[in-house]
């Protein structure tokens, strides 16, 4: 393993020349004389870790040196050497972004740790700038599999609404792939190098989701030996996620929406009005209009939640994703569970493709990777297949309540046409379901 390189930057050549010949054992050591060369240097020499500068230099000092490898986009350490009557220059240059100063003159011991400090924290930035790019690839629009008409409008729904700051409200039912939204949305917007906070809002107890969400002072409540910051102040500069919304108690709800209005909260306890940049995402499989006329959830927090909705329809009513979504799970698991699958017969896929799916792309994920572990061979069979799917009985072919259920379905169709006139477009409306889905359904059902 090479070791690591310094450049030390120093008007004194016999500065340069002795710290050079101390740190020689255990770093490659780059010199120059002002800002200038080290500029150079730095242009020449892509391996440099550190720079190791005095603040005081002719033609460039320290600070607009520390300017220029920030402007030039370079990923180093900068640490500044400097005498007792600029240490307030040293303080300033680490507001704007140096590691750390040290006085004159130098204690050896100290410049060894602090370098050892340095070059470990630079490689923990690095491999955080490398996992935060590794998330954005995991959830880029690719992700969100499927050929249908309603994951294409999903996509370009996605696309137009990421880079902005709208509050988003995902609609579906458990299992569509709601949280897999909000990830691709997050993670391809303006604020994806920021926190992104999930809450589920049906897993806490009314008083314990208070908290989470809006942190608590110290001796709010018993137990609360020390102040706690709560899930909005954690994602400021980010996106918080609030899924099961339709689970949010009254008295949250308008914690909520104040903030929705304001930006602004207090802790649970507090008297300090705290105000941060948060970008709301939230998502329930719930009918939150039926809450609404209920009053089981407020009117005025519903139109906040829903400037942008995102309806994920199920997978029963877009079964042309089936196969892209089985193939893309069977090349994950196959390399997650280290297996050399190749494909899946056709009878196998001729059941998975006839199945219901009550719990959508989430049981058909499991299933696929049941398979994969269960398979032998390099192909997954019927016999791979989890029982649950290969009993007859359970196939929606032959399954009596499925039967029902399109010709519900049906029905409901051909009694809006008739209310309508034919009009194809007001059907789609009184039935709530996109003019595609319509075409799509009524070709289904040869219509």
């Amino acid at each position: 393993m090479l070791n690591p390189a310094i450049l030390i930057v120093d008007d004194e050549k016999a500065v340069r020349e002795n710290l050079a010949k101390y740190l020689s054992s255990d770093y490659v050591t780059y010199s120059a004389s002002n800002g200038r060369e080290a500029i150079k240097i730095i242009e020449e020499n892509s391996d440099i870790e550190v720079v190791l500068s005095d603040m005081k230099m002719p033609e460039m000092d320290g600070l607009e040196l520390l300017e220029k490898i920030q402007n030039n986009g370079k990923d180093m350490i900068t640490i500044f050497v400097t005498g007792f009557s600029t240490i307030e220059s040293a303080v300033n240059a680490m507001r704007k972004g140096a590691y750390d100063y040290l006085t004159k003159p130098i204690d050896l011991n100290k410049l060894e740790i602090t370098l050892k400090n340095a070059i470990e924290h630079k490689k923990l930035r690095s491999e955080n700038i490398m996992l935060k790019q590794q998330i954005k690839e995991n959830f880029d629009t690719s992700t969100l599999v499927g050929n249908s008409a309603e994951i294409k409008e999903i996509l370009d729904l996605v696309k137009r609404v990421a880079s902005t700051k709208a509050t988003i409200l995902v609609l579906g039912e458990s299992g569509t792939g709601k949280e897999l939204v909000a990830n691709i949305i997050h993670y391809n917007s303006s604020v994806s190098d920021g926190p992104f906070i999930k809450v589920n809002c049906s897993a806490l107890a009314e008083g314990v989701l208070e908290s989470e969400l809006f942190g608590h002072e110290k001796g709010s409540f018993t137990g609360a030996l020390f102040m706690k910051k709560g899930r909005f102040e954690l994602a400021d500069g980010g996106t918080l996620f609030l899924d099961e919304i339709g689970d949010l108690p009254p008295s949250i709800q308008v914690k909520l929406l104040r903030f929705l209005q304001e930006s602004e909260f207090e802790r649970v306890g507090g008297t300090k009005t705290l105000k941060v940049d948060v970008r709301i995402i939230s998502a329930t499989n719930k009918n939150l209009e039926q809450l609404v006329s209920e009053e089981k959830f407020r009117d005025d927090l519903f139109y906040r939640l829903k400037v942008v909705s995102v309806v994920v329809p199920p997978l029963r009513n877009r079964r042309e994703d089936i196969t892209p979504i089985v193939n893309y799970f069977l090349k994950k698991f196959s390399e997650i569970h280290n297996k050399q699958i190749s494909n899946i017969a056709k009878d196998a896929m001729k059941i998975i493709k006839s199945y219901a799916w009550p719990g959508n792309i989430r049981e058909l994920m499991n299933c696929i990777e049941s398979a994969v572990v269960m398979t032998l061979g390099n192909q997954i069979t019927v016999e791979s297949l989890p029982h649950f799917i290969t009993m007859k009985k359970r196939q929606p072919t032959n399954d009596s309540a499925s039967e029902n259920l399109f010709e519900i379905e049906k029905r409901a169709i051909l009694n809006a046409l008739n209310k309508t006139g034919g009009n194809k477009a007001k059907a789609a409306t009184t039935l709530k379901i996109g003019l595609r889905t319509l075409y799509r359904k009524l070709n289904e059902y040869g219509l």
